[in-house]
């Protein structure tokens, strides 16, 4: 079993604008990962995922008004949140290039990341995303059930739907969504508004072609959220991505990590 390694929590300040921030540190020669998290996800959720990659230094924050950043008084897009992210590691001392990691909408924004910052950002990696507005949907009763952050709130509810949402491992195996919600810190219902709005009328179709980083794109053959086909458009419209398929569900991040973490390290270390 990996052993869990340490997180680092800070409060940042940027621009008016307080900023829950996760370190968890490394001796890895790569640069650090940046983590993009899904959408009403606090960092600690992804400790899984962080174990597994060994000893690669990783930094994630709670996005405004999730986990323990506090929702702003207005609305942002992911270019908002793109240059809010470049100023932070600034501020925490990263001032060269950074690896990227985005999941679900946290996916969203690693692309936009990518987009504003091409050298910046030196290796990306998507992880059960898509191209945001422009995409194949996933199913209309799984989609209605992430309007609303109750999932979130309420731990019976997780378990009534958490099989249906995710699909993969979260269908065969209850524990495994007991033991997600209890590290999942609800957000606020303005921020996870915020995020809802975010990805109105956003969409990365017409400029990923522009993309010049190595990319690995991962996806589940079991998402209800996002349908496989969002993946491999993705990965054919970046130059140089390469698209690799878990047999699981949306949060195969956290359900595979044995497969996940080394497949996500040898991709940052690759020559």
């Amino acid at each position: 079993m990996t052993n869990a390694r340490a997180l680092e929590i800070q409060n940042v300040s940027l621009d008016g604008q307080l900023l829950r921030v996760g370190i968890w540190r490394g001796s890895n020669a790569s640069p650090p990962l940046v983590v993009f998290n899904g959408i009403g996800a606090n960092l600690e959720l992804l400790q899984p995922f962080a174990d597994a990659l060994g000893d690669v230094e990783i930094v994630i924050f709670d996005v405004p008004g999730v986990g323990g950043s506090p929702a702003p008084f207005v609305p942002y897009r992911f270019a908002t949140l793109a240059v809010m992210t470049d100023k932070l590691l600034a501020k925490l001392g990263y001032d060269g290039p950074v690896d990227v990691l985005g999941v679900s909408w946290g996916g969203a924004l690693a692309q936009q990341f990518a987009h504003l910052y091409p050298l910046r950002c030196r290796r990306l990696v998507l992880a059960a995303t898509s191209p945001g507005v422009i995409m194949v949907p996933g199913r209309l009763s799984v989609l209605s059930k992430l309007i609303g952050a109750r999932r979130y709130r309420d731990p019976d509810y997780l378990l009534e739907v958490g099989a249906e949402i995710y699909g993969g491992a979260y269908r065969n195996d209850p524990a495994l969504l007991k033991e997600h919600g209890r590290h999942i810190r609800a957000p606020g219902g303005r921020g996870y508004m915020y995020q809802l709005l975010a990805t109105c009328g956003w969409s990365s179709l017409l400029w990923l072609g522009t993309l010049r980083q190595p990319t690995l794109v991962m996806h589940g053959d079991d998402d209800p959220i996002v349908p496989l086909v969002n993946a491999e458009i993705i990965a054919r419209r970046i130059r140089r991505a390469t698209l690799h398929v878990m047999n699981d569900g949306h949060l195969f991040l956290i359900t595979r990590t044995q497969e996940v973490g080394p497949l996500v390290r040898d991709f940052l270390s690759a020559k």
